[in-house]
């Protein structure tokens, strides 16, 4: 069973300091060269599907939340206003408020629908310290939401591509869904109280779950306060179940902060809001993507990927110029020569491509590549591999190396 906390540490991708406070983590540099390639793969994809990316600031005045219902719906998991120049200023629990101010920042016609912004931005958690852990729980989080706003007749296909989205993004990631959930409201009082809004926006979940061919189980109480949700579960080492990924759909927001568009008959018509989240807050996704591969990642995410180990110093130069060359072709690399050549090998377990040189190959220009499940390829030219490497990365394979090699 992995733990991604212990391998957080021996892998000095993270960490948390009592200065800094319980549930808010730091990245070290190979933690975030693995957050940056996750956050570069779904800004990626998110532009590939027509979406177009946005900033909006991490703090926004409390009058926006009440405007939203966050603070009516969702204060406990709030951080508490802060005064500031006569303004109360809250750290925002959610990016949703001000994507709608966004949409709003113009007139809209029903020729540009669907709209869709998306956002790696900042959010935060008043989280208890006795449930922070990690990076699965954690204060203060970076969020890969997306809001579409659309015309009803289009709500259907959106939430149809944004589960088509999440399942391209954990293939390429080499993990799996263990169940969809469709998330409802139930009779506590923590929901908007307006029954015709849930009930179409629950048949809309519904018959994009069946028309997408998902089985998902149902879970009354589980909604966020504006609408129903389709949350993608994952279980972490220990079985426990986690909500990862997500998509919503909101007719509550959009009629609050009184969005609308002109449609095709000159009048004006209120646009629904699809709320997604495709590998969900970005700590909570490596969490899970360490656990799932007990630290040996698929090589487009490993930190670094190709690690050049000269047999003595004799070939150091060799193997800077070989790392510099893995580099310059968008490869992740480093150079270890601290160390037997076995020690330096264990060490570097993980490490999709160790390309040892000894002196034949700083002579030729080559490198006898070991992969990281054991096998061992044929001597090479080193153009050759970079190459090769190169070219799976860039193309996000979970390959090491193609099958035969």
């Amino acid at each position: 069973m992995h733990d991604h906390r212990k391998l957080g540490r021996e892998l000095e991708l993270f960490g948390t300091d009592p200065q800094i406070g319980a549930g808010l983590p730091y990245w070290l540099p190979a933690g975030d060269d693995l957050k940056r390639a996750v956050e570069e793969f779904v800004r990626d994809r998110e532009r590939q599907a027509g979406y177009r990316h946005v900033s909006s600031p991490v703090l926004g005045k409390r009058a926006l939340y009440e405007r939203s219902g966050h603070e009516q719906h969702y204060r406990d998991d709030m951080f508490p206003p802060m005064r500031v120049g006569g303004e109360e200023l809250v750290l925002r629990p959610s990016l949703c408020p001000h994507h709608a101010v966004l949409y709003r920042s113009r007139s809209r016609s029903y020729r540009e629908l669907p709209v869709r912004f998306a956002e790696l931005g900042a959010m935060f958690r008043a989280e208890r310290s006795g449930v922070v852990s990690g990076l699965r729980r954690v204060r203060a989080m970076q969020l890969n939401d997306g809001h579409v706003f659309c015309a009803l007749d289009q709500v259907a296909g959106e939430v149809r591509a944004c589960l088509g989205l999440i399942r391209e993004a954990y293939a390429a990631m080499g993990i799996e869904a263990a169940a969809y959930r469709l998330s409802l409201p139930d009779a506590s009082g923590k929901f908007v109280a307006d029954a015709a809004m849930w009930q179409r926006a629950n048949a809309v979940l519904r018959d994009a779950l069946v028309e997408s061919g998902v089985d998902f189980e149902v879970a009354e109480g589980e909604a966020a306060f504006y609408g129903p949700k389709i949350d993608v579960q994952v279980r972490d080492s220990a079985g426990r179940e986690w909500t990862l990924s997500t998509v919503q759909v909101d007719f509550h927001q959009p009629r609050r902060f009184d969005l609308h568009y002109v449609g095709a008959d000159g009048a004006r018509h209120r646009p629904v809001m699809v709320h997604r989240a495709i590998v969900g807050s970005i700590e909570r996704m490596v969490a899970h993507l360490l656990e799932v591969h007990g630290g040996a990642l698929p090589p487009w995410l490993a930190p670094v990927q190709v690690l050049a180990l000269p047999v003595s110093e004799s070939e150091a130069s060799a193997a800077y110029r070989f790392a510099d060359r893995c580099v310059r072709a968008g490869l992740r690399a480093e150079v270890s020569e601290q160390g037997s050549l076995g020690a330096r090998i264990r060490t570097a377990r993980l490490v999709p491509y160790q390309a040892v040189i000894g002196p034949k190959e700083a002579v030729a220009e080559s490198v006898a590549v070991r992969l990281r499940d054991g096998r061992k390829l044929d001597p090479m030219p080193a153009g050759a591999f970079v190459h090769a490497a190169a070219s799976l990365t860039a193309e996000h394979e979970i390959r090491l190396w193609p099958t035969g090699a």
